[in-house]
């Protein structure tokens, strides 16, 4: 049992890696936008709606996407009252129970949300407000809805990890993601 559970940890964690390398190549990307954005709006007199709402998406999409990939590298945010000073069983039995009750209800609420919200831009073609601006919005929003679905598939591994801890796996159980390249 306690196998299964850190393998499927490894999977979900090996997963989360490869999208959150692979969406830290929308910065190089992003930094390029915004270096035309800004040599054509001060340098030539001409401003572009379309560089600019795409800055805004892909630093979006860069963050959305790095939200598992902090989770597997534990460099997300925690209120640490008392985890740091946990042996290692009672700091699973944290995570795990603040992964059940509070991370996997939230990413699933949201991500239904985010589907009825990528659906509804789909059905009516949704496009910038700017007449200029970019076409199919249901793209940014549909990259939410795959970012929180890739965060719940992500917490279910880290609940499994922690699972296998309480079952009497290694405390350092963490996923090993030296070999992932993307």
């Amino acid at each position: 049992m306690k196998d299964a559970l850190l393998r499927f940890s490894q999977r979900t964690a090996t997963l989360s890696t490869r999208v959150g390398e692979a969406a830290a190549w929308l910065y190089p990307l992003l930094m390029l936008v915004l270096i035309v954005n800004v040599t054509l709006r001060y340098g030539l007199g001409r401003g572009f709606i379309e560089l600019e709402e795409l800055q805004w998406h892909l630093f979006a999409a860069g963050f959305l996407l790095a939200y598992a990939y902090a989770m597997v590298n534990d460099d997300h945010v925690r209120v640490d009252l008392f985890h740091a000073r946990f042996s290692p069983r009672p700091k699973a039995a944290v995570e795990l129970a603040g992964t059940l009750l509070l991370l996997l209800p939230f990413a699933v609420i949201m991500g239904v949300s985010a589907w009825d919200f990528v659906v509804q831009s789909w059905a009516m073609n949704e496009s910038s407000s700017m007449p200029s601006g970019l076409p199919a919005r249901w793209v940014i929003k549909f990259v939410l809805f795959f970012a929180l679905c890739l965060l719940a598939i992500q917490a279910l591994g880290t609940a499994a990890r922690n699972l296998a801890i309480l079952f009497g796996a290694e405390s350092d159980a963490r996923p090993d993601t030296s070999d992932v390249v993307t």
